[in-house]
C-alpha cells in the first residue's frame, strides 16, 4: 500500500485556497464531474467552511458544522444558499460532533461533551462575543486515535456518543472503547448501547421502526480488499459487532480471531467496500426526491488513504425494507478522478426543502443535492 495521501489536485487546491480564498476556489470545483441519477443536480451550498465535517440542522435557517480541527461553525442560509458562515468556537480539540436539542447546541470534543445554550438566540451577538460553553461531561477517553466523535440525539431523547478503538487493531477495555454509548442530555446515565464497533462516525434511526443503523470503519493492514467497511443494524441494546475478533461478519482477525468466533457476533447489514471510509449516513425523510428514495439510507464515503488504488470518495444509496437491506448502489460519484482526489464527502443532512446537504472537509465546502426532475 502506498500510504500517501497527497496528489496534484490536493496541492493545487491548497494553493488556490491560500491565494484566492475558499470562496473563489469553490467556484472552480469541477461539479460537472459528479455523476448523479437523472433529475438530480449538485451545487455549492456554502464555501468558506474549512474542514467541514458533521452537520446538524438548527431551527431557524441555520446549519451547525463540526470539524476535526479546532473550530465549530454556524452557517446561515436563505433560498437554498448560505448567506453567512459564523465561527462559534475556534479553540476546541477535534470538535467533530454537533447535535441540537431544544435550542441547545451540543459539541463533542475528544473527551468532552460541551453545551451552548440558546445558541440561535446568541448568533446576532457573535460579532462581538463568543458563546459560553458548559461542560456536560468529560468522562470520555483522551486518546486522539479514533477519538473524534459523531453525536446525535436518538428517538429516546438520549445523546448517542461513539468511542472508537484507540488503535488500528487491539483488544481495549470493552467498557471504554470500541462502542456506541448513550447519555442523558445532562451527562448522567451513561450506558453502552453497542459493543465491538471499531470506529463509527455516522448513525441514524429508521423513521419507520426507530431502530439504530450505523457505519463502522474496518481495520487497516490486511491488504487492499480486506476487510470491508460495514453498515450495521442495532434494533436493541447490547449487541456485539465483532471488533477486534471478527471483521465484516465473516473474517477472523489474524491476531485476535482465535479468542472468539465470528458466529458469536452480529454480522453487518451490508458490506460497503474495503477502505472506503464510510462516515456520515442519513435516512432520507424528505418528500421531494422520487418515491423510491424515501426512507433510503445515504452514506458518505470519505475515501481510502492507504489503498494502492483509491476507492470511495462518493455517496452510496442503501434501500432498507422491513429491517433488511435489499439494494446497495452508488448515488453520487466523481470526487475521485483518474486516481486523483478533489473532494472527500463526510456527512449528510436532510433539509426542510427536501434537498440533501453533503459536507466536504478537503474542499472546505458544503454541497446541496436537489431533485429537479429535469
Amino acid at each position: 500500500m502506498k500510504g500517501n495521501r497527497s496528489n496534484a489536485l490536493l496541492r493545487a487546491g491548497l494553493a488556490c485556497a491560500l491565494l484566492l480564498g475558499q470562496s473563489a476556489c469553490a467556484q472552480r470545483l469541477p461539479l460537472e464531474r459528479i455523476s448523479l441519477p437523472p433529475g438530480f443536480e449538485i451545487s455549492v451550498f456554502a464555501s468558506d467552511v474549512p474542514s467541514a465535517r458533521s452537520l446538524a440542522l438548527g431551527a431557524n435557517q441555520v446549519v451547525f458544522v463540526g470539524t476535526r480541527a479546532s473550530s465549530v461553525y454556524a452557517v446561515r442560509y436563505r433560498d437554498a444558499k448560505a448567506t453567512q458562515v459564523i465561527t462559534l468556537a475556534s479553540d476546541l480539540r477535534m470538535p467533530n460532533g454537533v447535535a441540537v436539542k431544544n435550542g441547545t447546541l451540543y459539541v463533542a470534543e475528544v473527551n468532552r461533551i460541551l453545551r451552548f445554550d440558546d445558541i440561535e438566540g446568541h448568533l446576532a451577538k457573535l460579532t462581538t462575543t463568543r458563546p459560553r460553553a458548559v461542560v456536560v461531561t468529560d468522562r470520555f477517553p483522551r486518546e486522539s486515535h479514533h477519538g473524534w466523535k459523531f453525536i446525535r440525539f436518538g428517538p429516546d431523547g438520549w445523546l448517542y456518543v461513539p468511542v472508537g478503538a484507540p488503535c488500528n487493531i487491539c483488544e481495549p477495555d470493552p467498557a471504554r472503547y470500541a462502542l456506541i454509548s448513550r447519555i442523558k442530555p445532562d451527562g448522567s446515565g451513561y450506558e453502552v448501547f453497542a459493543h465491538g464497533v471499531r470506529n463509527s462516525v455516522g448513525f441514524d434511526w429508521d423513521p419507520r421502526s426507530k431502530e439504530l443503523w450505523f457505519t463502522d470503519n474496518g481495520r487497516d493492514n490486511l491488504g487492499d480488499n480486506l476487510p470491508s467497511d460495514e453498515l450495521n443494524h442495532a434494533p436493541k441494546a447490547g449487541m456485539h459487532f465483532g471488533y477486534p475478533y471478527c471483521h465484516q461478519g465473516d473474517t477472523a482477525d489474524p491476531e485476535f480471531g482465535r479468542k472468539r468466533p465470528c458466529s458469536e457476533f452480529s454480522p453487518p447489514a451490508v458490506k460497503l467496500g474495503p477502505h472506503v471510509a464510510s462516515l456520515g449516513m442519513r435516512f432520507y425523510t424528505g418528500d421531494v426526491f422520487p418515491p423510491e428514495y424515501r426512507n433510503n439510507i445515504f452514506v458518505a464515503e470519505h475515501g481510502s488513504w492507504n489503498r494502492s488504488t483509491k476507492i470511495g470518495y462518493r455517496i452510496a444509496r442503501v434501500v432498507v425494507e422491513n429491517g433488511r437491506v435489499v439494494k446497495h448502489e452508488m448515488f453520487a460519484e466523481g470526487w475521485l478522478h483518474d486516481d486523483s482526489v478533489w473532494g472527500r464527502p463526510v456527512d449528510l443532512e436532510v433539509m426542510p426543502d427536501g434537498s440533501l446537504l453533503v459536507s466536504d472537509d478537503l474542499a472546505g465546502v458544503i454541497y446541496r443535492i436537489a431533485y429537479t426532475g429535469k
